[in-house]
């Protein structure tokens, strides 16, 4: 039986149809270089897994912490004082700029599922406000719980994160739940090592540039789309 079905937000539910700059877009702008070293130590997988209770109190708190990280990002590529402070709220403008689409398959997904009193919620990498980024491809009603690693003081694939979204959906057993997401750690082996059952997402039309998957190993289901759920749950 499952009780309960957990899903990724980006790259599984949405994607972008258009970005506004990257950090290395806005740094060159101003004439300044991005080391590869630096584009190597401050992506945002690099930080996936790690615990940060003390920066989740609030949006403000959080909000102060992502200006903070961006901070140290310019001055690791060389920007003084005097620039840090104008490139940081560039940047910070930026990587906000955004227009998301759902994936064609997702809205009917949901309604299918929460017609079977499944419980759905959202259990994302993502800042404070995922409400507002769920409702602009019209997604947010369809979904009974989100939680984000904003909020939990926390980035898939840390435990509290995981913890935190079955304490939210009201599920005690996590084998009687199904994690769906196209990231490998943080929706994969996460969950997995929670008890959860985990779906692997991955769009051949829309992935088909990124690194090839690792292969299915005893117990994880991969689909191309989430469509297959309705088989699954």
């Amino acid at each position: 039986m499952t009780s309960a079905v957990l899903l990724d937000f980006y790259g599984t539910l949405a994607h972008a149809k258009a970005w506004g700059p990257t950090r290395q877009e806005v740094l060159a702008k101003r004439g300044f270089d991005v080391p590869d070293e630096v584009v190597a130590n401050w992506r945002d997988d690099a930080v996936d897994g790690n615990e940060h209770v003390e920066h989740s109190v609030d949006a403000d708190t959080y909000r102060a912490w992502e200006r903070a990280r961006m901070r140290s990002f310019v001055e690791a590529c060389g920007v003084g004082p005097d620039d840090a402070d104008l490139l940081v709220e560039e940047m910070y403008t930026a990587t906000k700029s955004f227009d998301l689409l759902a994936y064609p398959e997702v809205p009917a997904v949901l309604e299918e599922l929460r017609a079977r009193d499944v419980t759905l919620a959202v259990c994302s990498n993502w800042d404070w406000h995922l409400e507002e980024r769920m409702a602009e491809p019209g997604l947010d009603h369809l979904v009974d719980v989100m939680v984000t690693s904003a909020q939990a003081g926390a980035r898939k694939p840390h435990p509290r994160i995981f913890e935190h979204t079955l304490e939210r959906c009201g599920v005690s057993d996590p084998t009687d739940v199904v994690f769906v997401g196209d990231s490998w750690g943080p929706d994969v082996e996460g969950p997995l090592s929670m008890g959860m059952r985990p779906v692997h997402v991955w769009r051949p039309e829309w992935d088909g540039e990124r690194e090839a998957p690792p292969p299915i190993t005893d117990g994880i289901v991969r689909l191309p789309d989430i469509s297959g759920l309705v088989h699954l749950v």
